[in-house]
């Protein structure tokens, strides 16, 4: 008696991977166990890097405060300090955004806390 396979699946299976693949170069993009090895690298990279632009984008909102603080005579630190102490409340995205597009208002905030 022959083997029993679920060749539906299996193949729909196969599929969703070569899919997964399609743009990858050379043999990474249609031969089936190359495909899958690369596939699952690249999904481990896309969990592990959707963490890291968190941290990414909080470095760069901290280095364009700092930009527009000193430009106004002070640091980083002590306009985040002189936020918090006066009950401001911006995160770091609101406040780079100001920085950079809105100085004006920025240095209406920078004048408040001083």
């Amino acid at each position: 008696m022959p083997r029993s396979v679920n060749n539906v699946a299996s193949r729909a299976r196969r599929k969703r991977i070569l899919k997964l693949a399609k743009g990858f170069f050379g043999r990474k993009k249609n031969v089936w166990t190359v495909a899958k090895n690369a596939v699952e690298k690249g999904l481990g990279y896309a969990y592990r890097d959707r963490k890291q632009k968190k941290r990414e984008f909080r470095g760069v909102w901290i280095a364009r405060i700092n930009a527009g603080a000193r430009i106004h005579g002070l640091s980083y630190s002590e306009l985040m300090g002189k936020l918090k102490k006066s009950g401001i409340d911006l995160n770091r995205k609101v406040l780079a955004d100001l920085a950079m597009n809105h100085p004006s208002a920025f240095e209406a905030i920078v004048k408040k806390v001083k």
